[in-house]
């Protein structure tokens, strides 16, 4: 997929490709390409994880294939807040805002980022988000990533742990037939539970089972944005992850998202039309093509 697809390159790293307009580095190998823009992904996913740990924001990275529920949850997430905790959001669609519209309807604030064809948000997408938000009035970062069980977990962007959600609707074995994904949770999240009397042939524990199989100890919570099943479960597991992160800031070190190696090799593999891609008239390094 990421051989053909393009997704290496999204609006926020595209400026990175302007070098390769002189006539002396046309002749450069994809594979080299595709390399330097990863290693620049890492280099600005560790500026913004630096950023967010100034600020002692622990940075939430929520993925999952589309319509899973990762705004419901969130919606759902905002209702149930405990007293006193500050979020906020970075949303990620190819297009439209709205996402970010039912989340600020809410109260909270959310930027919203549109990749244009980019199926994944990167680490130079999350920094320019970044400068939209008041960083000292932040306990919790969620950033919805684009739905996708692929790509996502390929990208560092900074963030600290990752959050993947399994709808009761998409059928227990994807995570057998999306590892890479599924290996990079921190936490696995059952979604939509209160359809399960209607799905009897989504089995909780097979789910869990696959992931398992991953040999992944990630936790596994079974929730209903809807009907409120497992939020005050998942409620809890943020807090403890909190705690766990303000622990390290102490000893001033900091949390590191599982990005899979089998998905950044993935991404270097020779994309045959990446040199010819060009960058559009007008448009800034590091801003949005929008």
């Amino acid at each position: 997929m990421c051989n053909t697809c393009g997704c290496n390159l999204t609006p926020g790293n595209r400026h990175l490709l302007q070098p390769l307009a002189q006539p002396s580095k046309a002749a450069a190998a994809p594979e080299k390409i595709l390399g330097e823009l990863l290693a620049a992904n890492r280099r600005q996913a560790e500026a913004n994880r630096a950023r967010l740990d100034a600020h002692g924001i622990l940075t939430i990275n929520l993925m999952s294939s589309p319509g899973s529920g990762k705004t419901a949850l969130l919606e759902a997430t905002i209702r149930t807040l405990p007293a006193g905790l500050r979020i906020a959001v970075i949303e990620g669609d190819l297009e439209t805002e709205n996402d970010a519209e039912r989340i600020r309807a809410l109260g909270v604030t959310a930027h919203q980022i549109t990749t244009g064809t980019a199926c994944h948000l990167d680490a130079h997408l999350v920094a320019l988000g970044l400068d939209q938000l008041d960083l000292d009035a932040i306990d919790i970062l969620f950033i919805e990533n684009v739905g996708n069980l692929v790509c996502p977990a390929s990208f560092d962007l900074g963030h600290h742990r990752n959050v993947t959600l399994l709808s009761v609707t998409e059928g227990d074995d994807k995570p057998a037939k999306y590892p890479v994904m599924f290996r990079a949770a921190d936490l696995m999240l059952i979604t939509k539970s209160d359809l399960l009397p209607h799905l009897p042939e989504f089995s909780p524990t097979r789910a869990e089972t696959h992931l398992r199989r991953l040999a992944r100890d990630a936790e596994v919570i079974t929730v209903s944005a809807k009907g409120g099943d497992g939020i005050p479960l998942w409620h809890e597991w943020l807090a403890r992850e909190r705690r766990h992160y303000h622990d390290l800031r102490r000893q001033q070190r900091s949390l590191h998202p599982r990005i899979q190696p089998d998905g950044a090799r993935l991404h270097t593999s020779a994309t045959p039309d990446i040199r010819f891609v060009p960058v559009a008239a007008g448009m800034a390094p590091g801003r949005p093509g929008r």
